[in-house]
């Protein structure tokens, strides 16, 4: 799963899909500005059946998708991780948390940054 609201980066800056994540993930929007960032743990994800990752899937999509912060976010099925870059506004990193939380509880936040500026 990836959502992209930034300015298009996938096949016209000639960046593949694996890619390293400090390659594909945005660090300022569209104006120049700094964006915040998080990343959730979800443990064991990628060992569940399809569906159930599929399921997950979905439920981040949808949740990530009602949130007109959010720039770019990225699962990564190998590392069981969730990347999430987002315009800032006070409180949206934890509201998202909380959100992603009460649809996928076994989610754990695990590191996020917020640029003071």
């Amino acid at each position: 799963m990836r959502i992209c609201r930034h300015a298009p980066i996938a096949q016209d800056a000639g960046i593949l899909p694996g890619a390293p994540l400090w390659q594909r993930a945005p660090t300022r929007d569209v104006n120049g500005r700094l964006l915040a960032d998080f990343m959730m743990l979800i443990p064991r994800l990628r060992a569940q059946p399809p569906l159930e990752i599929e399921r997950t899937s979905r439920e981040l999509h949808a949740i990530l998708a009602l949130h007109q912060e959010v720039v770019f976010a990225d699962l990564n099925l190998k590392l069981n991780l969730l990347w999430v870059s987002l315009r800032p506004r006070p409180g949206a990193i934890s509201e998202l948390v909380a959100a992603i939380r009460l649809r996928v509880p076994q989610a754990v936040l695990i590191a996020h940054h917020v640029d003071p500026r």
